[in-house]
Order: C-alpha cells, then sequence, then structure tokens
C-alpha cells in the first residue's frame, strides 16, 4: 500500500491530508451518463416513464378512501384500540403502496435483522437519509415520522400522512421546537402504546458517501432506538436529492426510467442508552451515528472472513486495475479507480492490503482481529507462519504507515531464528511489547503522536471521514463499563 510521506505526516499533523483528494462532498450529487445510458434513457422516457408514472398515481387515489375512512373521527391526543377494520385498512393501504413501489421499479425490497416491537424500541433511527424514496420503509412499516404541518392540508397526500399520526412541526409556531420534543418524548415513554416513530437523525438529505452528524432530538427522551441504515445498491445513483444536483422531478424521471431499482433495509440491534447518554442527547446520538457509520456499507466479520478466503486462493497474485473492478464484481468507476491508486505499486495491486485496509476501517477499535485476518491470508499453509517481508506489509497496511522497517522486530519474535512466525507468536509478542513501533525503531522518521482528543478511528486509517461532534471513542469504554 502507498503512502507518500508528505500525505502520511500532513494528516497526522492535521493539515490538508491525503483524504481531502478522494473526499466526496455528502451534499453533492453529479450524474455523468454514457451515450449509451443517455439512449436507454431515452426508450425509457418514450415507453416506461408515463407507465409508471399513471399507475403510481392510480396507486395513491386508490389508497385515499380507506386512509380517509380511517382517520375520520380520530383524536390526535390518544390511540384507540385496534379493531379489525382498522387492522384491515393497515393491511390494505400496506398492499397499495407496496404495489406502487414495485410499479417504480423497487421489485424487491431486501430486508435484514429483525424489527424491534414498539415496547422495546419506541425510535427507529434511519440513515442515511437521501431521498423522499426513504419513504418505502415508512409505507412499509406504516411508522409515525416528524413532518412539516403544512403537509397534511395537501390533497391526497394529507391525507396519506395523517394516517400514520405523524408529529406534525409547525414552521408558524415559534415554540413549535420544544413542542415537537415533548411528543416525541410522550410517546416514546407510552409503553409501545403509540406506534414507533422513524426519525431521520441527519436532519437532511446527503449522496450517501458518509453519515453526517445526527441531530439530538430522537435521543432527547433517552429510550432504546433501533437504529435502521438504509441502501441503494445500484450501478447509477438517481436516488440521492441533494443541496446540489438533480431536482425532485428529475430524480423522479431518472428513477423510473430505471428498469430495476434495488433497494436494502436493514435492522440493526437495539440500543439502549447508559446512564451517561440519558443525561446527554448529543453523546447518545454519536454514539449510535458511529455504530452506523461502521456498519453502512454492510461489511461485518462474517463478510471480511469471506473476503480473506477469496484473496487466498489468488496465492498472493498482484492484479490491475481491471482485475480488481472484476474482483469486487463492480464496473470500472472513478471511485474503484480510487481505490485502486491507494495500493497500487507498478501498475499492480496486492488484494490483501485492501482487505486488511477494509477490516481497519469497519472495525477500528480491534485491531488484533485485523491482524489475525492478515495473518490467515498471508500464512503458508503448511505450518501457518508468515516470513519478514509479509509482517512489514501487513503492520504498514493495518497501522497506515510508509516506511515500515521491520528487521529488529521481526528478530524480536523470531527468537528462534526460523526466518517465520505465527499469528501466536506475534500476539505473545504483543502482550509483552505493546509498543514495539517506538522500541524497535520501526519508523524511518519519527511521527509526533496527536493528541487523544483530536484522534478518531476513522482518521486513523485515512479512508473515512468523520463529522461526529464528538470522539466515538468514548462511547467504546463507556458501553463495555456498562456491559460489565
Amino acid at each position: 500500500m502507498r503512502f507518500p510521506n508528505r500525505k502520511l505526516r500532513t494528516a497526522v499533523e492535521g493539515e490538508d491530508s491525503g483524504v481531502s483528494a478522494h473526499f466526496k462532498n455528502p451534499f453533492v450529487h453529479e450524474l455523468i451518463f454514457t451515450p449509451l445510458q443517455i439512449l436507454k434513457m431515452t426508450v425509457m422516457t418514450m415507453t416506461l416513464f408515463p407507465v409508471r408514472l399513471l399507475f403510481a398515481a392510480f396507486m395513491m387515489l386508490l389508497a385515499w378512501p380507506f386512509a380517509f375512512v380511517a382517520t375520520v373521527g380520530r383524536s390526535e391526543d390518544a390511540v384507540e384500540p385496534l379493531s379489525w377494520w382498522r387492522w384491515l385498512v393497515d393491511l390494505v393501504l400496506k398492499a397499495i403502496m407496496r404495489a406502487m413501489w414495485f410499479s417504480g421499479g423497487f421489485h424487491w425490497v431486501r430486508v435484514k435483522g429483525r424489527r424491534a416491537l414498539p415496547s422495546e424500541a419506541p425510535i427507529l433511527t434511519m440513515a442515511p437519509h437521501s431521498s423522499y424514496f426513504d419513504a418505502i420503509p415508512v409505507t412499509m412499516t406504516m411508522a409515525s415520522i416528524v413532518m412539516k404541518a403544512e403537509s397534511k392540508d395537501i390533497p391526497v397526500w394529507g391525507t396519506l400522512i395523517k394516517f400514520i399520526r405523524p408529529v406534525f412541526v409547525s414552521r408558524s409556531d415559534q415554540d413549535s421546537r420544544r413542542k415537537t420534543v415533548e411528543e416525541i418524548k410522550r410517546r416514546a415513554c407510552s409503553d409501545g402504546e403509540w406506534p414507533q416513530i422513524m426519525i431521520f437523525p441527519e436532519g437532511t438529505c446527503t449522496n450517501r458517501s458518509c453519515l453526517i452528524a445526527f441531530k439530538p432530538g430522537a435521543f432527547i427522551p433517552g429510550v432504546p432506538v433501533q437504529p435502521v441504515l438504509l441502501r441503494y445498491p445500484n450501478e447509477m445513483d438517481t436516488i440521492s436529492w441533494t443541496w446540489q444536483g438533480p431536482g425532485a422531478f428529475k430524480i423522479l424521471w431518472l428513477t423510473l426510467c430505471q428498469l430495476h431499482n434495488s433497494i436494502e433495509i436493514e435492522y440493526l440491534p437495539t440500543y439502549t442508552p447508559s446512564e451517561e447518554e440519558k443525561k446527554d442527547p448529543a453523546l447518545f446520538a454519536s454514539n449510535v451515528r458511529h455504530i452506523m457509520a461502521n456498519l453502512k456499507t454492510g461489511v461485518t466479520d462474517e463478510v471480511l472472513h469471506e473476503e480473506a478466503s477469496r484473496v487466498r486462493k489468488l496465492c498472493g497474485s498482484r492484479l490491475d486495475v481491471e482485475g480488481f473492478s472484476q474482483y469486487l464484481n463492480q464496473p470500472l468507476t472513478e471511485e474503484v479507480q480510487d481505490i485502486f491508486s491507494l495500493f497500487e505499486e507498478h501498475g499492480k495491486m496486492d488484494v490483501r492490503e485492501y482487505v486488511i485496509a477494509l477490516s481497519v476501517v469497519c472495525r477500528p477499535f480491534r485491531y488484533l482481529e485485523t491482524f489475525k485476518l492478515a495473518f490467515r491470508m498471508f500464512e503458508a499453509q503448511e505450518d501457518g507462519a508468515v516470513v519478514e517481508d509479509e509482517l512489514a506489509v501487513v503492520l504498514k497496511t493495518a497501522l497506515g504507515i510508509g516506511d515500515f522497517v521491520v528487521c529488529d522486530l521481526f528478530r524480536a519474535i523470531d527468537c528462534q531464528d526460523k526466518g517465520k512466525i505465527t499469528f501466536d507468536e506475534f500476539c505473545r509478542f504483543l502482550e509483552n511489547c505493546p509498543d514495539f513501533v517506538e522500541q524497535y525503531h520501526c519508523l524511518h522518521e519519527l511521527i509526533p503522536q496527536p493528541s487523544r482528543e483530536s484522534t478518531s478511528p476513522s482518521s486513523t486509517n485515512g479512508f473515512c471521514a468523520d463529522f461526529s461532534p464528538r470522539d466515538p471513542s468514548t462511547r467504546s469504554a463507556a458501553h463495555s463499563k456498562k456491559q460489565d
């Protein structure tokens, strides 16, 4: 992996780092079409688009009388018992909305995990928020949401919105923000009587390149929340609706012109706040965001182990950019080329370095497991050991250090002078010498260590930009203490 000295020093010292060259503004969305894609959309605009648009409008009109009947005479401040006919209306509306999304190309909705009951998690925190298509999980669950009070006066749409009992925010009421928070808290503390509230804590739309800081509103009640991740794994992103980019109708047009649109909804385990987090909603929000940011790409321990097994079969073969694109099973986009450039040497890369870096990004607090994964990819089958050059690659990639010298370190671990070491030997050495980098002079130039306050897990490896208002490492200690 290539770590130019200039970029390494500036990243540590807090100046313009190498990350900025690959950083993507979350509020900007640019679409560049190939001639083939333009031809495809031209054909779809004249054939599929008008049919889908008319069918979606018909589905909304069909849903209106059911929602109207269900909301007649309903109190805004209390929850009436769930009668059989209201349950039936709820089921019918879900079916109609699902048919509407299906007609728009969302043929399958992949759901991972289990949605918690309202008594287990009164609030669902969904991110990243990128489009009005994020309404799909709302119509699937019929969970309440926070909306502008003006929305209920929109013909047809207002009636459908009122059915899910939203928390309305009024722009004309200066005290509306406080009332909204109090209403969320009242519903969240009702022991499951009210429907769950689905909140997008980012508060605005982004292009899903990262999770921006969460607003504390959803976390003020101090009740357990269930984080929910939303993904659109499509070849072309026609979904994102940001401050700078295609407008609302253009997003609708481009999306309906796609033959198929993929969406994934992942329910994460319920997050129960500690006493400290209950007193500090900003800390609560920051810690939930940090967990969601680590899982946003969907990379779990199981996925990492599968990647390690795939890479082992390559037997150390180096790939060019086309080969790396095929390995990822992704088109050769600018993002793929950017990732390739981080590991490229003489036009080729070792995919094992990519998997190590991926593990560091997704598991920033679990370096020992990353080392174990790396040893597994590099070790010889007959004795499970690595040689000196391989250890150098493992350490420089996992620690994000360019010029890494392991001669003295390797000799210290290989006390029997076998010319190779195992993972168990490496672990025993770490227990006795946790500061091996300084003690064995592994760096050509000693790099000053940043203060703890200025260090975050995402800045350690130089891949993910972190927008958290607090150091997420606070959560690591607080939560582990709570579990003990």
